[in-house]
């Protein structure tokens, strides 16, 4: 065993204090972002500016991850994770202070509210590393489901807790955000463990250049590992559909003249379910095989978008999102560990962060997609729509991700593929 991976599956003492850190930056930014176009409308700004604020700073986060997680597989995944969270709290904490006024200046907003993300997606990326150098391969799926929950509760308690402090003071859930983010830098100085990748850096690779050289070596190793693409375009997929169905659920639920207390309560459902899903997903695994769940639970997703043409009001979509919140977590926790399990110690961060990076894109893209829909075609047309893409992602699960997760799991134990000599792709 090397560095902090230890002698049996219990998860370590380094590994509680990485999740503790995750979790507080997941809970810090849902409770700030959920709060945040309600900070801007209040300013005296339209939804259309809202939301833009909003968009550009998802944006500009999107593009600066896989920037970070060059450095952070070049041996700085505790530096990039340290200061990247330093610098988000002091972003939150000027619009903490841009808050108490009536109308805060929207460009110094803008600019604290990119920094913000921009920061805490290099420290998503740097973090993406973490769980190969501090857990043994056989606590791969355990470690991930962790992780996991606690991203699945920050979504249910943040939403709430951001509402809750925004009433008393709307520069609270800010600051709030802010202290998270010093509880994360707190708990990374304190893992002991050692978080770099433990490989030789290539000689002669210096300045920008080699930035981008490292960048698409993470590329070309996505794209050389079956596997790895087949989780690629599922995750894209599935993240692109339901992003789409969710908001189409909005749409119907705020024309059916339901309150936003009914469309809360739907997302918190949701979100709680998933918390279940991702700590069943262990269990889940050692009955029945990832292949074979693989191909259940995008079937299944299929039937409830199909379920969504008929639901009429928020109890009926709270509980087909649940059921979805149940499952989808459960599959991804097995991709996501079986993801880590094939790839390289120096490739862990680019890797993790080019899969999120892609499905991302297409989760951000989703809103407006559903807008069109709904506007051509209707809610109900949306939902067909969902069903049909969703088919066509099952049919690839059933067809490359099942077998690709057959050949995973036939390599032993942490077994992960060479950069070198990998399969051709197509």
């Amino acid at each position: 065993m090397t560095r902090a991976h230890t002698e049996d599956t219990n998860l370590s003492r380094d590994f509680r204090l990485l999740w503790t850190a995750s979790a507080a930056d997941s809970l810090g930014t849902q409770t700030s972002g959920v709060v945040l176009p309600l900070l801007l409308l209040a300013a005296g700004h339209s939804a259309t500016v809202a939301g833009a604020v909003v968009s550009v700073s998802l944006l500009a986060g999107l593009l600066a991850g896989p920037f970070a997680a060059v450095l952070a597989d070049r041996g700085g995944r505790r530096t990039v994770m340290t200061w990247s969270a330093l610098t988000a709290g002091a972003a939150m904490a000027v619009v903490a202070l841009l808050a108490v006024s009536a109308r805060p200046p929207l460009g110094a907003l803008l600019a604290a509210v990119t920094a913000e993300r921009v920061a805490t997606s290099a420290f998503a990326a740097a973090a993406q590393g973490c769980v190969a150098a501090l857990v043994p391969p056989a606590a791969y799926p355990r470690a991930v489901s962790r992780l996991q929950a606690g991203e699945q509760g920050a979504l249910v308690a943040g939403p709430v807790l951001g509402g809750l402090l925004f009433q008393a003071a709307r520069w609270l859930p800010f600051l709030a955000d802010a202290l998270t983010y010093l509880v994360a830098v707190l708990c990374v100085r304190s893992i002991r463990g050692d978080l770099s990748p433990g490989a030789a850096r290539e000689p002669g690779r210096r300045g920008v250049g080699a930035v981008f050289a490292d960048l698409r070596d993470g590329l070309r190793f996505v794209r050389g590992e079956s596997f790895l693409r087949g989780v690629l375009w599922w995750m894209t997929g599935v993240n692109g559909v339901l992003a789409a169905l969710y908001y189409g659920a909005v749409f119907a639920l705020e024309r059916q003249g339901a309150g936003t207390a009914a469309i809360g309560t739907v997302l918190a459902v949701s979100g709680a379910a998933g918390v279940v899903g991702a700590l069943l997903a262990p269990r889940l695994a050692a009955r029945i095989p990832a292949a074979r769940l693989a191909v259940l639970v995008s079937w299944a997703v299929v039937l409830v978008a199909l379920g969504l043409t008929a639901a009429t009001g928020p109890w009926s979509y709270g509980l087909l999102f649940a059921v979805v919140s149940l499952l989808v977590p459960t599959l991804a926790v097995l991709l996501a560990a079986q993801a880590i399990a094939v790839t390289p110690a120096a490739f862990q961060s680019r890797v993790g962060t080019v899969l999120n990076t892609v499905s991302g894109v297409a989760a951000t893209a989703a809103p407006l997609a559903a807008g069109a829909l709904v506007a051509l075609a209707g809610t109900t047309g949306l939902a067909l729509a969902g069903a049909g893409m969703m088919a066509l992602v099952a049919v690839y699960a059933s067809r490359v991700v099942a077998p690709g997760l057959r050949a995973a799991a036939a390599r032993p134990p942490g077994a992960a593929a060479s950069p070198a000599g990998r399969e051709a792709a197509p």
